[in-house]
């Protein structure tokens, strides 16, 4: 297995969002969804013993949810900004990324009465931060990858929670 990329837990980012607003189909036949990110409501916070220190609050942020053709994926585009509590700066915290709409994932997505937590394996994505703090530059250098899933309780918003893992040599 010589050559291939190893992962070191780095953070779990709990998103709790609003319910989807519906766009549109786009010039190129895609349906685009938004959803804005509940300001206050979520988190990013570093695991145990990795090397950066970030304990952050969601402070503003959507996703744009394009649906394939086909019906079976969509395609995440999240813009958001969090802001550190030990350190007081904000982060940008972006990720691109899948979901495959033909397990419990879609049912959350496209809001079934019968949707529930779901396990992780439906959702990946890309991660990038970005923060001008010195405590913080760091995130700018490397590589993060996640795993998904959909927290649903009753009467709550539902939560997005990433497993999201360095990408090192």
């Amino acid at each position: 297995m010589a050559g291939f990329p190893k992962l070191i837990p780095a953070f779990t980012a709990q998103i709790a969002i609003k319910a989807p607003n519906y766009v549109g189909p786009t010039a190129a036949g895609a349906t685009l969804t938004h959803v804005e990110i509940i300001p206050g409501a979520g988190s990013i916070r570093a695991e145990a013993g990795y090397g950066i220190a970030l304990d952050a609050v969601f402070a503003h942020g959507a996703d744009f949810i394009k649906m394939d053709p086909d019906g079976r994926h969509v395609r995440l585009e999240v813009q958001s900004v969090a802001k550190d509590g030990p350190t007081g700066a904000f982060v940008r915290f972006n990720y691109t990324g899948t979901i495959f709409l033909g397990g419990p994932g879609g049912k959350v997505l496209t809001g079934e009465p019968d949707a529930k937590t779901t396990d992780f394996g439906e959702a990946f994505t890309r991660v990038v931060f970005e923060s001008g703090h010195p405590e913080l530059a760091a995130l700018q250098t490397k590589v993060y990858v996640s795993s998904g899933r959909f927290i649903v309780e009753p009467g709550k918003p539902v939560i997005v929670e990433y497993k999201i893992s360095e990408v090192v040599a």
